[in-house]
């Protein structure tokens, strides 16, 4: 009888090892997230991708457990074995992975029910001539636009979704121009180049070539918004690719292979950078490895101008700058910010930044003679002077380097004498004097910031736009409209009051409303246009 009851109590079930794992996968994830003496300012995506895997862990010892020591009935394992590969199974049947987030957490999407056209019936003169949003951040490349003045109350007057359509997969943003919305497009094995008419989101023409960028967590297709100068669009492809076409029908005019010219690696991130167009140059990143910065063509024909720098190349787009008096081009490059001489690209300045990351967020300029620099992935910023020297050099010193401000690939605005940026998603606002943080605030994930007027327009890496009043005292939220159940990564652009907004499977046109008067000016233009 002793000898039954005891080999009775020995195959009842074994729980104890469910509650060391519960215990066990708490207390790392506790670690990971609080475990740090500042945890607020460490890399967010490692505290992401470390959580993955403890909860993998986790789920594989839970599996151990019911299949091997839980001393449960044999029909009872296989139960919660078969049951847990079933419902493993069955996710994969019914979603496919899409990516990852801003933070690397890993996305997936419905494998069934594609995605329809969603036109509206409106006319090609129904909307007024639209000021142009040529390149990448606007018409001074650098997200900060004079208006027009937007409503505050989006309660009263929201937002109007004026066409929606799907699109290729890919990160590239819209430069708009003479009413056509130009972009980039992933279409199996093509890369496209495609005109869509502004107003009404209809498809004018689309170019192709045999390119191909894919990667598991960049996800898949071009990334780099095209530039518009006059009767022509440049466009780096995902690849490396730079081209040049005709803005009304599309024809190739020249392209030329960049990492082939400057003997370099594609990136891992891909190409992303955004030609710089200068009077007859055209300015591109290089490719990674230690040989070449920046590279230079002639606009008129595609010949090499000029190649510069040995950092190799990031994913910022060069820009034109002003600094101590200079112009200049500045690069961020991959291990370094550089300024050059438009002309010939001799380096005029160099200052060293750590290369352990992509650096993406585009350098901003603070004043006469100070640039503001970040990255992501617990860099953070730094403020650089460039001084002129009595033999006319110019040479860059550190200000200040600060852990409040990391921007990871949203670009960072300047206004009223403070700094407005996402730090890891979160809006920061930044004193660029001393480099304190004044407030941190509003969880808006790693989208992107551009200035209208004295709004800020916040579009959200969830899909949603919001509107926020920048001030140093606190966040100030006036209104938030949803666009997508998506993903956006790809830069906004805003052709008068009218938001192009996209992400790697749709478009979406926005009619934004503005103040009284304003809206008032715009109805007069209306009525004119449809004369």
């Amino acid at each position: 009888m002793g000898y039954a009851r005891t080999r009775i109590m020995s195959e009842r079930p074994r729980l104890w090892p469910v509650l060391v794992t519960a215990v066990f996968v708490v207390l790392l994830l506790a670690f990971t997230w609080l475990g740090s003496v500042d945890s607020s300012e460490e890399i967010r995506q490692s505290k992401v991708m470390r959580s993955g895997w403890v909860l993998v862990l986790g789920a594989i010892l839970l599996v151990l457990w019911a299949a091997m020591f839980s001393r449960l009935p044999y029909r009872t394992r296989t139960i919660l074995v078969g049951g847990f590969l079933f419902v493993i199974v069955g996710f994969l049947v019914l979603f496919r992975y899409r990516g990852v987030s801003g933070d690397l957490v890993p996305q997936f999407e419905p494998r069934f029910g594609g995605r329809t056209v969603d036109l509206s019936e409106v006319d090609s003169t129904s909307l007024p001539v639209a000021p142009s949003y040529p390149q990448f951040l606007g018409p001074n490349r650098n997200g900060m636009l004079e208006g027009p003045p937007l409503a505050r109350d989006w309660d009263r007057d929201i937002p109007k979704v004026l066409w929606r359509r799907p699109v290729g997969r890919g990160w590239s943003g819209f430069a708009v121009s003479g009413g056509s919305a130009v972009t980039q497009e992933q279409h199996s094995a093509e890369e496209r180049v495609v005109s869509y008419e502004l107003s009404s989101g209809r498809m004018q023409w689309a170019s192709r070539e045999v390119a191909h960028y894919t990667s598991a967590l960049a996800g898949e297709g071009p990334r780099a918004t095209p530039t518009i100068a006059e009767d022509k669009i440049y466009v780096m492809g995902g690849t490396g690719l730079l081209t040049v076409l005709d803005l009304e029908n599309g024809e190739l005019v020249w392209k030329r292979d960049v990492l082939r010219d400057a003997e370099a690696k594609l990136p891992v991130w891909g190409k992303s950078d955004s030609p710089l167009v200068l009077n007859d140059r055209v300015i591109v990143q290089a490719g990674e490895g230690r040989g070449t910065s920046l590279v230079a063509y002639r606009a008129t024909d595609g010949s090499l101008a000029w190649m510069s720098g040995m950092a190799g190349a990031a994913y910022a787009s060069p820009m034109l700058l002003t600094l101590a008096g200079v112009e200049q081009v500045v690069s961020f490059n991959h291990s370094s910010v550089s300024g050059h001489d438009p002309s010939d690209g001799r380096m005029l300045w160099e200052q060293a930044w750590p290369a352990r990351q992509p650096n993406v967020s585009q350098p901003l300029s603070i004043s006469k003679d100070r640039l503001l620099v970040s990255s992501g992935y617990g860099v953070g910023s730094k403020l650089i002077r460039i001084v002129s020297l009595r033999d006319g050099r110019l040479e860059a010193e550190l200000v200040w380097e600060s852990l409040r401000l990391k921007a990871k690939f949203a670009n960072l605005i300047y206004h009223d004498g403070f700094v407005y940026g996402l730090d890891d998603g979160i809006l920061v606002c930044l004193d660029p004097q001393n480099g304190r943080r004044r407030w941190k605030n509003g969880r808006y994930g790693h989208g992107q910031v551009i200035l209208v007027g004295e709004l800020l327009l916040v579009q959200t890496e969830h899909g949603e736009v919001v509107l926020v009043n920048p001030t140093p005292k606190r966040l100030d939220e006036l209104a938030r409209f949803r666009i997508m159940d998506a993903k956006i990564w790809n830069p906004p652009a805003l052709a008068g009051r009218y938001l192009l907004v996209r992400n790697d499977a749709e478009a979406v046109l926005l009619e934004l409303p503005l103040e009284g008067a304003s809206a008032r000016t715009y109805g007069r233009m209306h009525q004119l246009s449809r004369r």
